[in-house]
């Protein structure tokens, strides 16, 4: 049995190993695949069982491809592959969920430390001399954020928001829950639910955990936005199309957004036109939040634990 990785690299630049795929069939991992359909099918070969992370995997491929069996997402999200095809076509597609909870919570607060204590500035200006320089025991590049008291507003409460919500409630901020389903024995004096108008009103700090949906897509706009507190932190470690780039920077320009720091953007990867590559006060890093060595270590063995589960007859972690 042929076993065809399309995009290795993503889940493992060299610090992984392939070994329990391989004890399962003929693997060929290929790096990464050219973004085209010729390129696509061609990689894919005679295989009966693929992997993918990114590279997309739509009608046109699955049509001229019609021996695969089997597709495995190597990611939660499973908008690379035409699922509905897929089903059509006799193809059982899975993905890997919850792997990376714990990873993009800890970067959730990554960013926002960076925006309130702006440690990577100052590291900088110490290095640069400022420090010495100085006639004072220390000095300021401006102001930095105490996060005991203020709102926490969590867009979204899957397994990452919930996971966000306790590092919240642990800095002692107070956490503003919009979601599409409500869990009243979960409010407590430091937890509550409300409608979005008043998470944009009252929260000190949004952060975006909810997936990409006609209902979500630029739920960060011009008029979400004047609706927020003047110096609003954003952060969004889900998905960049729920934000209007060209908004945010305007925001971030007048001050209205006291500061952003975003994992994700609308195309990824960047494009030099991209409006939020030279906001003020914007953070960006390059979609790594889920990227730990210990969520690459558990995507992995999940990945093999659903092929064997298919394998087995017993499919697992289905998408279509």
């Amino acid at each position: 049995m042929k076993i065809v990785v399309l995009d290795g690299f993503t889940l493992n630049p060299g610090d992984l190993s392939w070994d329990g795929l391989k004890k399962l069939g003929d693997v060929v991992i290929y790096n990464r695949t050219e973004k085209n359909t010729e390129q696509i099918v061609k990689a894919i070969d005679k295989a009966e069982i693929i992997f993918t992370n990114k590279t997309v995997l739509d009608k046109e491929v699955l049509e001229q491809t019609p021996f695969v069996k089997y597709i495995g997402v190597l990611a939660t999200g499973y908008n690379v592959v035409d699922v509905k095809t897929a089903a059509k076509m006799g193809m059982v597609v899975t993905n890997v969920p919850g792997y990376s909870t714990n990873a993009v919570a800890q970067m959730t607060f990554a960013l926002l430390m960076e925006l309130t204590n702006r440690v990577g500035e100052y590291c900088i200006a110490v290095k640069s001399g400022e420090w010495i320089r100085s006639v004072d025991f220390s000095f300021s590049k401006g102001s930095i954020t105490e996060l005991y008291g203020k709102n926490l507003g969590i867009i979204g409460f899957g397994q990452i928001g919930r996971a966000v919500a306790k590092i919240g409630q642990a800095y002692g901020m107070k956490v503003l829950v919009n979601s599409n389903r409500k869990f009243p024995e979960m409010e407590t004096d430091s937890l509550r639910f409300v409608n979005q108008q008043e998470l944009f009103k009252s929260s000190d700090v949004i952060s975006l955990h909810c997936p990409l949906t006609e209902k979500t897509k630029g739920i960060i706009n011009k008029d979400s936005i004047n609706t927020m507190k003047e110096g609003v932190f954003l952060i969004n470690t889900a998905r960049g199309e729920l934000i209007v780039e060209e908004d945010l920077k305007e925001a971030l320009n007048s001050g209205k957004v006291g500061g952003a720091a975003l994992d994700v953007i609308s195309a990824e990867p960047m494009k030099n036109e991209n409006p939020l590559l030279n906001a003020k006060n914007c953070i960006l890093t390059p979609h790594i939040a889920w990227a730990t060595k210990a969520s690459r270590e558990r995507l992995m063995l999940t990945a093999v634990g659903n092929l064997e589960a298919f394998l087995e007859g017993k499919p697992v972690h289905v998408v279509n």
